[in-house]
């Protein structure tokens, strides 16, 4: 298989995105109401949906459940425990370790679910979904926990109002009822599903931006080795502990080496850190998703 041509159209959504934005009158001013659309809206009711589409058998994706809780808790703590590493550790500025260190585990969800479907269709959708459902919520604390701490401000309130915790528990919940999206309603929510991965691979590049990137060139390079390194590394190592079938080990490697979540730069100047930082980081880690997927899917997937 080759794995630069199946994601080419993806990440050509992404470029068309940052054209647009850049050189047209679709500026940021049209993008930011289009993100707000996608993960507030359209986003959500895809996470639903790619739950519910099919009933949920736990015990089969109770390996998959864990192996993408324990991939996410070791990219945590690798990129948390930067400042602990001898010699570079102590060079790095704590405060921007706190707002940027999320870079290294968090993830591109519009990414992960639209390669998902190119990859194993409707059941790797549902997979890379599951998946969704347990990190989002572990994701959304390791991030914003050590921002918190170091701006005395709390976070179980912006938890709990995360449109992707509620679009994946609700849809989790509803699954293990027994229930089912009627067949009259089902073109409408697929419809819906579709624009949102569209939009958001768009609205991913417009987003593109470099910050001030020359300000902690060490502390940048480690957080994107983790993303885009250690994390496809740990995931194959996790994915044969947890005696992960070919294709939850295709989706979970997939999902290790996409690019990090685009509102990382949204929690980092919300809670006052530096944005245009933490922005530059995203700019460089959707560049190198191109090389670390083939790579992924192709050297580590292959094996």
């Amino acid at each position: 298989m080759n794995h630069a041509q199946l994601l080419f159209p993806d990440f050509a959504l992404i470029l068309c995105g940052f054209l647009l934005c850049r050189f047209t009158a679709l500026d940021r001013k049209v993008w930011e109401p289009v993100e707000a659309l996608v993960y507030y809206f359209l986003f959500p009711v895809l996470l639903f949906q790619a739950i519910v589409r099919n009933p949920l058998d736990l015990g089969a994706a109770s390996h998959l459940m864990g192996a993408g809780i324990t991939l996410g808790l070791c990219g945590i703590a690798l990129a948390y425990s930067l400042p602990r590493w001898p010699w570079v550790g102590r060079r790095l500025d704590t405060r921007l370790h706190a707002a940027s260190a999320q870079v290294g585990f968090r993830f591109n969800s519009f990414i992960a679910l639209a390669l998902a479907d190119r990859l194993a269709g409707a059941p790797g959708v549902q997979m890379i979904a599951v998946i969704i459902g347990v990190c989002v919520p572990l994701f959304n604390v390791a991030a914003v926990w050590p921002m918190a701490r170091h701006a005395g401000r709390g976070f179980v309130r912006e938890l709990l109002r995360n449109p992707l915790i509620i679009g994946t528990t609700s849809g989790l919940l509803f699954n293990l009822a027994g229930g089912s999206i009627p067949v009259w309603m089902e073109p409408t929510v697929t419809r819906i599903g579709q624009a949102s991965l569209a939009l958001g691979l768009m609205a991913a590049g417009a987003g593109l931006q470099f910050g001030l990137l020359a300000s902690a060139k060490t502390l940048g390079g480690l957080v994107l080795a983790v993303k885009h390194l250690g994390m496809p590394l740990m995931a194959f190592g996790i994915a044969q502990l947890f005696g992960l079938d070919p294709q939850q080990t295709l989706v979970l490697l997939m999902f290790s080496a996409v690019p990090t979540a685009s509102s990382c730069y949204v929690l980092a100047a919300r809670m006052g850190y530096n944005g245009p930082y933490v922005a530059g980081l995203v700019t460089l880690s959707t560049l190198l998703g191109m090389v670390s997927l083939p790579l992924a899917l192709g050297v580590l997937g292959g094996r």
